[in-house]
């Protein structure tokens, strides 16, 4: 059973593959949890908490060699691998018994830097196992890297099919199970038969321990849960369902009576009326409201009074469609108006399910309504596909609040506030159609309506209108403590007199106020907005971000412009201070993972003992660092474009993640045929393709992913795919070839080199998000282009200083 601890064997490369596939679940797992615990914002930082772990112990190996000698190397890979699961589940616990504060004092900060340093401490075990097995064997390191990354992309798959089964903490136990298996795994390759049966022994115990807990879950009485959510204490929910980019939770009393959303609602309306409602919260932060409905519409009468619904005035009667159904207040007021059909679209499977499952004598079983038809799928991609036109669409204060699992650091990015989106819902009203979209609007800070006004403005230019402004008109309620809810409508076209009057008497009756109309405006900034000649001073004058977004830059929310990233100032208190505040993390986390990748990169210099092999290896530190930054910017701004396109965020584990990791594992096995004394060449051709591959896909994406956005999905998963696997490939062979190239020439800084390249991947994951924020999508994808480039001169000056 026991082989040559020099030779990579079977044991070896499942090993490797079972830590990755546990790696990348737990990092994808912590970005859910995060969410829920922090702010979506503090979540993003998981991914980086990962690959800095990761880094850190490969500089482990490199600076203490003598730990891992070459006679125990896979007694140690076992040992290591098999403090995993204990170390995650250790952490795991502290991290759920401190509560995050988010506050600007010693105590605050010392809340947030304890809680990463404990979470990071499993990746480290993990980055061990990593360097050990990519840089002992070096005759190997193309099949063990791919390994490495088939691993790593069935771990995407793992994930997004467990989560929905179980829930955040249950999966935690499941990685940790699979941490277990990959320490048995190693340890059937030692002589060690205590290893052997005390890791068999762990991964008996935890996988017991998740089957368990998973029926604790089903019965909605986990003893494992969240404690502390966003700083608070979490009490136990009538309902909870988790999947790969939400947990959904139901709270409140089926029984308790509360009064209408004062924020939304007229003031003439009497503040005693009874209603009947539960809450649904995703991730924590953001919210929807389930009504006790039974088919009566008189005590739903409130509706007819909140500024959400003032379109329905306008079109009572007609086919409406919602986006983002959340717990169908919305669809209930449709009903209300008297709409002809009520088509709700809703991205979250499980909010469906919740509402018209084990809630659906609560809320009237709309489901079972003949006049109601719900779809699952995301309302952009539906309505880009389905032939139907509608009378009235509404946008209901949809927020993405949460980080989501497909992409940590794609910062609240929405599809549904682009132009090109909003061409999308104009070409699917009728011609006197109505677009009502609802957004916050603080007294103080407006900024974000403003933006809304602007998108308007683009989205009706580009539909082709003259004069946008008699397409518009945007009323609000009352502000309580500065905050209140406005609904902008847009009409496809020109809002007739008859409608215009319709409206502001409604507005009048309600006591909301009429912000903008093609006849009046409250505000000097909205007339400023939509005045051509005027337009263009504002925005370029204006501290925060008002231009429309675009499918190249789709961050609505986030409206710090590049120079005022650390602007404080600006945050300011209401509903836009959160997203404001995202932005603000995301510079502070830019600076300090530079600052720590250039100390793990340079730090070894001090310490280790021969120096001058370091020095004499710039070249190979550039290539490695370069194909870190490149594959990080790349992965990154090509999820954040096909995310769009494909609809969905699980489609950005299931297709676009999973599709880069498996096809860079096949790449990488391809290098293994590379004879030796052809590395030099062969590799510097074959970095050459991939360059001229990625400019070939950097151009083309674009127009491609327009083109598709109104196919099924199977077409568009498919184009996907056929634009994602060259890129995979290619880019999967060149850390194996560059390996093999140092361990032939200065084998003793393979760990170093592998070391720099995640330390480069730290910083190039958080990079990626901050060059799309300042600039786009597009800007962030082709400075990967140019550190590929980069890392082919690289490659070709060291095998020349190496030769």
């Amino acid at each position: 059973m026991h082989t040559s601890s020099g030779q990579a064997t079977r044991w070896t490369y499942a090993g490797l593959f079972l830590t990755s596939l546990a790696t990348l679940m737990h990092e994808i797992l912590l970005t859910r949890i995060f969410s829920v615990t922090m702010w979506y914002h503090f979540a993003f930082v998981a991914v980086s908490l990962a690959m800095f772990g990761m880094t850190v112990g490969a500089l482990i190996v490199f600076l203490r060699p003598g730990w891992f000698p070459a006679d125990g190397l896979k007694t140690r890979l076992a040992g290591v691998m098999a403090a995993y699961p204990l170390l995650l589940l250790f952490t795991f616990l502290i991290q759920l018994s401190v509560p995050f504060i988010v506050h600007p004092s010693v105590v605050g900060v010392f809340s947030i830097a304890f809680v990463y340093a404990v979470v990071a401490v499993p990746f480290v075990t993990s980055g061990i196992v990593f360097c050990l097995a990519l840089t002992r064997f070096p005759s190997k390191v193309s099949q063990l890297y791919g390994a490495d990354l088939i691993g790593a992309a069935l771990g995407c798959l793992v994930l997004v099919v467990l989560l929905p089964w179980t829930d955040g903490p249950t999966a935690m136990i499941v990685v940790a199970a699979v941490g277990a298996a990959a320490a048995v795994v190693f340890a059937y390759d030692t002589p060690s038969r205590m290893l052997r049966r005390s890791s068999a022994a762990l991964l008996v115990l935890l996988s017991l321990a998740a089957a368990g807990h998973t029926v604790l879950v089903w019965r909605n009485f986990p003893v494992l849960r969240i404690l502390w959510a966003k700083g608070a204490f979490e009490p136990r929910p009538l309902y909870e369902r988790w999947n790969s980019y939400s947990r959904v939770r139901v709270i409140g009393d089926p029984a308790a009576v509360t009064t209408p959303f004062a924020r939304s609602i007229s003031p003439a309306y009497p503040k005693d009326v009874p209603v009947h409602e539960l809450r649904l919260d995703i991730d924590v932060a953001a919210s929807t409201f389930m009504l006790k409905y039974n088919g009566d519409p008189a005590p739903m009468d409130f509706l007819k009074h909140d500024v959400v619904n003032i379109g329905h005035h306008l079109k009572p009667d007609g086919d409406s469609l919602v986006i983002g159904t959340g717990g169908a207040r919305d669809v209930v007021s449709a009903l209300v108006f008297g709409a002809r059909s009520v088509t709700g679209v809703e991205i979250n499977k499980q909010i469906v399910n919740i509402v018209n499952g084990p809630f659906g004598d609560y809320s009237g079983h709309l489901d079972r309504n003949p006049r109601v038809r719900f779809v699952n799928d995301e309302a952009r991609s539906y309505l880009a596909r389905t032939p139907n036109r509608f009378d009235f669409i509404q946008i209901s204060l949809i927020d993405t609040w949460a980080a989501t699992a497909a992409g940590a650091f794609v910062l609240s990015e929405n599809s549904l506030y682009t132009v090109e989106g909003w061409q999308v819902f104009l070409r699917r009203l009728n011609d006197a159609g109505l677009l009502s979209v609802c957004r916050w609007y603080s007294a103080s800070e407006p900024a974000e309506v403003y933006r809304l006004v602007s998108l308007a403005t683009a989205a009706l230019q580009a539909a082709g209108a003259t004069n946008p402004r008699d397409h518009l008109l945007l009323i609000r309620a009352r502000p309580v403590d500065d905050i209140a809810v406005a609904t902008l409508l847009v009409s496809r076209t020109p809002l007739t007199e008859a409608a215009i009057d319709r409206l502001e008497g409604v507005a009048r009756d309600q006591q909301f106020e009429v912000m903008l109309s093609p006849r009046t405006s409250a505000d000097p900034v909205l007339t400023r907005l939509l005045s051509p000649s005027e337009r263009p001073a504002l925005l370029a004058s204006y501290p925060l971000n008002l231009a429309a977004p675009t499918d190249d830059s789709p961050f609505f929310f986030q409206m710090l412009r590049l120079r005022n990233f650390f602007r404080a100032d600006l945050v300011g208190s209401g509903k836009l201070a959160s997203n404001l505040e995202a932005v603000l993390v995301l510079g502070t986390l830019l600076l300090t993972v530079i600052v720590l990748s250039v100390l793990c990169i340079f730090v070894p210099l001090a310490l280790a003992s021969d120096r001058s092999v370091l020095h004499r290896s710039g070249s190979l530190l550039a290539f490695f660092t370069s194909i870190g930054l490149g594959f990080m910017l790349i992965e990154t701004s090509q999820m954040q474009r096909l995310i769009v396109a494909l609809g969905h965020p699980t489609y950005g584990l299931t297709v676009v993640l999973f599709t880069l990791l498996l096809a860079g594992g096949v790449g990488s096995q391809m290098t293994s045929r590379i004879a030796p004394d052809r590395l030099s060449q062969a590799g510097a051709w074959r970095l050459l393709v991939l360059v001229a591959l990625l400019v070939a896909i950097g151009l083309v994406t674009p127009s491609i992913t327009a083109r598709i956005e109104g196919q099924a999905n199977v077409v568009r998963i498919a184009v996907a795919i056929a634009l994602l696997a060259p890129l995979g490939i290619a880019m999967g062979m060149a850390f194996p070839i560059g390996m093999r190239l140092a361990a032939g020439r200065e084998p003793r800084l393979t760990p170093w080199l592998w070391g720099a390249n995640g330390a480069a991947s730290v910083s190039a994951a958080v990079l990626s998000v901050a060059v799309a924020l300042a600039t786009s999508i597009s800007t962030a994808y082709w400075m990967g282009v140019v550190c590929y480039a980069f890392a082919w001169i690289a490659f070709m000056r060291a095998r020349t200083v190496h030769a």
